[in-house]
């Protein structure tokens, strides 16, 4: 198994991200084989590497979920997109088939750039069911509009994207976001009996009680305008500036 591959319990693996791009999660289910996130762009070699090391080509993801809108979480959806069904929530969703690159940041430097599609339009408390394995969708809108958690209900785990890191550090608050959203969306997710948090970014929580309560903290303090915050340092790449035509 590469040094990018993690087993983190039977049947999900963390595909670690590169530089800027964030992590993607595969769950082999008993019917269907899901990614979580397909990174960015440029890292896709790294990614089909990662997927080769498990035995698996890239036509043998069935569905992708982005947990939400930005590029380094969907600038590898070109490459699934025509052999899997690509799922992201409705309000991360038409930001992404649109292509509201103030919003995605999302820009591929292909002069024969091909559009992002999303097949699946998903609302709060949609559900996949593996069998082996039964995801929840959950919105949490906050980082972004279209921000959602996915919470696996028998190892009682949260794919988190940028929503919750790991020792409570705050997610910024980008374009479509919003404090209090976030803040909200942390209360709700305390109410779940969460065992460990995989996020998009960074290590895994194994201290989900403490490190979402941190979170909510530091929101509260970013709220009130206070400095002493600790603020996730990962953000997506800027929009490379394309010539102006004149």
């Amino acid at each position: 198994m590469g040094r990018n591959i993690e087993e983190l319990q039977q049947g999900i693996y963390l595909l670690r991200g590169e530089a800027k791009g964030s992590h993607s999660y595969l769950i082999r289910g008993k019917n269907r084989t899901i990614l979580i996130d397909s990174g960015l762009d440029q890292n896709f070699l790294i990614l089909r590497e990662n997927l080769s090391a498990l035995g698996l080509k890239i036509k043998n993801i069935d569905i992708v979920i982005n947990t939400h809108e930005h590029l380094d979480h969907i600038g590898s959806n070109r490459y699934f997109q025509e052999s899997a069904l690509i799922a992201a929530h409705r309000f991360a969703a038409t930001k992404i088939t649109l292509g509201d690159h103030f919003v995605t940041f999302y820009r591929s430097r292909d002069l024969n750039e091909i559009p992002l599609h999303i097949h699946l339009w998903l609302e709060n408390r949609s559900v996949f069911d593996l069998e082996s394995h039964y995801l929840e969708v959950i919105h949490t809108p906050g980082h972004t509009s279209g921000s959602i958690c996915i919470y696996e209900f028998k190892s009682k785990v949260l794919f988190s994207g940028d929503t919750i890191f790991a020792g409570g550090t705050l997610s910024y608050i980008a374009e479509s976001g919003s404090i209090g959203d976030y803040i909200h969306s942390i209360i709700r997710l305390e109410s779940r009996k969460i065992s460990a948090i995989y996020p998009g970014h960074g290590v895994i929580s194994h201290a989900p009680e403490q490190d979402l309560s941190e979170a909510i903290r530091n929101a509260k303090k970013l709220l009130n305008g206070e400095e002493d915050i600790s603020i996730s340092p990962f953000r997506p790449p800027s929009v490379p500036t394309l010539p102006s035509g004149d």
